[in-house]
């Protein structure tokens, strides 16, 4: 079911209606739960199960490790919970990989096998409430939280605003909310309508258009299309991921905002960043702080062990935070790429000789976005050959084609995802207080108007957010 069709509209407003008309919390939060379920089963029944037996697994580790007094006992628990998870993260996301893997190595060592190949069919959002239910164990392990009731828990898991492509919503910030009865003001309705409209229009007119119109023909074939091709499509698929995104999260923080529920800011205008550090406290925010204190810091000892371990320990996380993001070399790439970026940086920063000027603010913003620019190359393309045929196509821009292909809608659906990235923070807070004033019958006719219009200017249909497959 995704969020910008009617079909999922009507679902919403059929929630909506039934959550603020019970006085009981508890009835609203079963009633979510069982919404939530629904949502998930829309796409695929048969793993719904799976999602509760997550919910249920983490909250029984848990509530054991809240209870055992025993540190060595505690510990066992506790690599016992997050084996748990791993293994059936593994076993959906990285089963074919990891035997198509051993079959090529044995084969080119002469000792050709057929390998089981389970086909196994990947639920969407598995990612994301996996990774909620380690920080949870973890987070209990540590005595951060408190454990929670085990309606709360499989609500935290299956919550629809952000069961299948984030935020990633920790317990500390989303059970607290859960245990009291939400209030909904006014601030919050305007400011949940103008980013459900925004989250809106940059998923079906920006980004749709773009994969639609431009990025997806030229990845899909990159020898038949000059250089410039090449460097605009790469150029379009920084913003298309970005409005793609950054969509989901607006509408996500904006549904959730209209039940009564406050998630992370999830994107900050990443690439104003002047350095791969600073874009990931910019991009995907919630995943770049999961990896860092439960990745980075938790499991590998962040800083703790010298300036080699923090390089190794970068270079790590990234690898497994591109690995996270599919069964695909690609994507390790990708996280490799990012990784030896943070650590030649971390290394500049400790080995620069003081009397060096920093290159200006541009130089640096300019530096930092191709390298992001290039690693999404590796992101997009369907395969290592591809990426690195792509790759070759610009690199040679005489041995193929000519010319520039993009119509002038797609130089401008670039240039406005360019402009609406850009955007201020205050001015999507002082609009919000604007809305704020009107009569409520006018908002609802403006925003009726709005969906109408949005929905007009859609070009092919709505397209699944990238971020589902993850």
């Amino acid at each position: 079911m995704l969020f910008p069709t009617l079909t999922f509209g009507v679902f919403f407003l059929v929630v909506f209606a039934m959550v603020w008309s019970v006085r009981s919390n508890e009835w609203r939060k079963l009633l979510l739960l069982v919404a939530s379920w629904v949502f998930y089963g829309a796409w695929d029944w048969r793993f719904v199960p799976l999602l509760i037996f997550s919910a249920l697994m983490n909250w029984a580790v848990a509530a054991g490790l809240a209870s055992d007094r025993f540190a060595g006992r505690r510990k066992l628990l506790l690599l016992c919970g997050v084996a748990a998870n791993l293994i059936i993260l593994g076993f959906f996301k990285y089963f074919d990989f990891f035997t198509e893997q051993v079959g090529a190595t044995l084969a080119a060592i002469g000792f050709e096998r057929d390998l089981p190949m389970l086909r196994v069919i990947l639920p969407i959002g598995i990612s994301f409430f996996t990774f909620q239910g380690i920080s949870y164990v973890v987070d209990i392990y540590r005595r951060r939280v408190q454990p929670a009731a085990l309606l709360d828990i499989l609500l935290l898991m299956s919550f629809f605003p952000h069961l299948v492509a984030g935020p990633i919503v920790r317990a500390a910030d989303l059970v607290p909310q859960f245990q009291s009865r939400p209030k909904l003001d006014r601030s919050m309705v305007s400011m949940a309508l103008l980013l459900i409209v925004w989250g809106l229009f940059k998923k079906t007119v920006i980004a749709s258009e773009l994969a639609v119109g431009f990025v997806d023909p030229v990845f899909a074939d990159p020898a038949s299309h000059s250089a410039l091709d090449l460097v605009f499509a790469a150029y379009g698929y920084a913003v298309q991921i970005y409005c793609d995104f950054s969509a989901y999260t607006d509408m996500a923080i904006g549904l959730a905002a209209l039940l009564g529920y406050r998630f992370p800011r999830n994107f900050d205008q990443p690439y104003r960043a002047t350095s791969l550090q600073e874009f990931w406290r910019r991009w995907h925010i919630t995943l770049s702080q999961w990896l860092r204190d439960y990745l980075y810091i938790e499991a590998l000892g962040g800083s703790r062990a010298g300036k080699v371990a923090t390089y190794r320990n970068l270079m790590v996380t990234m690898l497994l935070g591109g690995l996270w993001h599919g069964a695909s070399w690609t994507f390790i790439i990708w996280g490799g790429l990012h990784g030896g970026a943070l650590a030649v940086e971390r290394f500049w920063t400790d080995h620069a000789p003081k009397h060096w000027p920093p290159l200006p603010i541009w130089a640096r913003l300019l530096v930092t976005f191709h390298v992001v620019v290039l690693g999404w190359i590796f992101f997009r393309a369907a395969s290592f050959a591809d990426a690195m045929a792509y790759l070759g196509g610009i690199l040679n821009p005489l041995g193929g084609p000519s010319g520039f292909t993009a119509s002038p809608l797609i130089v401008l659906l670039v240039g406005l995802g360019l402009a609406i990235h850009a955007t201020p923070t205050r001015w999507m807070g002082g609009i919000a207080m604007r809305i704020r004033a009107f009569p409520a019958p006018l908002v609802g006719v403006g925003l009726a108007t709005l969906i109408l219009v949005v929905d007009a200017m859609r070009f092919e249909g709505v397209a699944p957010f990238i971020y589902y497959r993850f």
